[in-house]
């Protein structure tokens, strides 16, 4: 075969040059939460009122919150248990064990269903790969305007939202991440975020209380009529739940309070952390507050099972 081309020799051979494959489209990063339609279910048992509640279940797929969740939960069980089979039930025909077994579980009650609020709804994720020319072009920018992309989740971000690197969302009004929740404290769950934190502290000083003047009494008198179980594993069930109620009192009551504070100055955990500036309007403090808890106020907004009616401006960018 004759060579045509100039300059090469029967010898010489043409190197192919393996052309580079095409770059794969960047798209949203898997998003780390599933959302669960348990409509069908509450329905099937009966609770159609309730159905709407339970229309897009919020789970985020992190094993470290699931295990801090559980972590929770039995905690709380061996406090429960403690207060219940230890101190009261042995004399549960007396007026204050009737009134302090009915005071605690009311709380209990509230603060495990804030827990499970918290960490079933969504915090208020952004739309995930919405960041469209078609959805920016309706978006009727004006000179001066600028709108934010995140480009791990592909979606135009509004002002003061945030990407979490658990949730692999973008939040509104994002304060932080918590794993003993197992989700994002945002805009739509802050409010059962703090009311979990103030009645855990409630139980917890309750317990306490309650755990000091059990002790206290039963050295006066006879341990039999105490408690059912003997004086060394009594003073253990004691020593824990005390242990156990001045750590959750003063961590919780630590983080209502920042909580609080972050409500009606209306700036988040990660702006003051950041220290951000503030491009947005902030409200007084009573209108920040109604703006979490929901407006007007009513006995609602002590309420896990009560959703507050949120406002917000979907077109709320960035100006420049």
């Amino acid at each position: 075969m004759e060579n045509t081309m100039n300059g090469m020799g029967e010898h010489d051979s043409v190197l192919e040059v393996p052309l580079k494959p095409p770059k794969k489209k960047s798209g949203p990063v898997e998003d780390g939460v599933v959302t669960v339609d348990c409509t069908p279910f509450c329905r099937r048992i009966g609770f159609v009122r309730c159905a709407s509640a339970f229309r897009n279940v919020w789970f985020v797929k992190d094993i470290c919150g699931l295990v801090c969740a559980i972590i929770t939960w039995l905690l709380l069980l061996y406090a429960e248990y403690v207060v219940m089979v230890v101190m009261l039930l042995p004399q549960f025909s007396s007026p204050y064990n009737l009134i302090n077994a009915v005071v605690y579980n009311f709380f209990a009650f509230l603060a495990l269903s804030s827990h499970l609020r918290t960490m079933l709804t969504d915090p208020g994720a952004v739309p995930k790969g919405n960041a469209t020319r078609e959805n920016i072009m309706k978006l009727g920018l004006k000179d001066g305007q600028v709108v934010f992309k995140c480009p791990k989740c592909v979606s135009i971000k509004p002002d003061r939202a945030h990407h979490c690197s658990v949730c692999q969302r973008c939040i509104r009004k994002m304060d932080h991440h918590c794993p003993w929740v197992n989700n994002c404290v945002g805009e739509s769950n802050q409010k059962y975020f703090i009311l979990f934190t103030l009645y855990i502290c409630i139980i917890s000083c309750h317990a306490l209380y309650m755990a000091i003047t059990h002790f206290v009494t039963c050295l006066g008198k006879e341990w039999k009529s105490c408690s059912g179980f003997s004086p060394p594993a009594t003073t253990v069930f004691l020593i824990f739940l005390i242990f156990e109620g001045l750590l959750f009192g003063i961590f919780t009551g630590i983080m209502f309070g920042t909580q609080l504070s972050a409500v009606c100055t209306d700036e988040t955990g990660i702006e003051q952390l950041k220290r951000e500036e503030a491009r947005w309007e902030k409200k007084s403090r009573w209108l920040s507050v109604k703006a979490v808890f929901g407006h007007p106020f009513s006995w609602q907004w002590f309420s896990p099972f009560a959703t507050p009616k949120f406002t917000y401006m979907e077109n709320d960018l960035h100006t420049v």
